[in-house]
């Protein structure tokens, strides 16, 4: 989990699925749950790491391109954070998921999901083939 601020996993074991285990079975939805965990963690992580940095980092400079530099650098800090704290609600509401046994199935067409794209994006909601509909359709309409 290298990569935070995308929903890219790199330091975790892929899940190999036993002979004749069903698709998210109880041990398949607690490996989820813990790349959530550990994901949520690192992000909890940088926001701690950031709110320090803006501490320690807040001079008042008296040079106008110095303070705009460090202002500007906040500025792109705050920006990551807030879209970490949206994906931190996520990674919840993904969790709970889990929990009501509603997680792995496509929300469009109820197929599933797949292991390697909930390793891959462990918060995705829809299958590959209706999330490619979806992008076509934003990207036909704009919206």
């Amino acid at each position: 989990m290298a990569n935070t601020s995308n929903e890219s996993f790199t330091n975790f074991t892929p899940y190999e699925m036993k002979k004749g285990e069903d698709y998210m079975s109880a041990d398949m939805r607690e490996h989820f749950k813990e790349l959530l965990r550990q994901w949520k963690q690192e992000l909890m992580e940088e926001v701690d790491r950031t709110m320090h940095h803006m501490q320690e980092d807040a001079a008042n400079y008296a040079d106008p391109s110095d303070r705009a530099t460090q202002e500007e650098e906040f500025s792109l800090e705050l920006r990551t954070r807030d879209r970490e704290r949206k994906l931190i609600k996520k990674i919840d509401q993904t969790v709970e998921r889990i929990d009501k046994d509603d997680y792995g199935y496509c929300d469009q067409c109820g197929v599933e999901i797949g292991i390697r794209r909930l390793e891959a994006r462990p918060t995705a909601t829809l299958c590959i083939d209706c999330k490619t509909l979806a992008e076509i359709r934003e990207r036909q309409t704009g919206i």
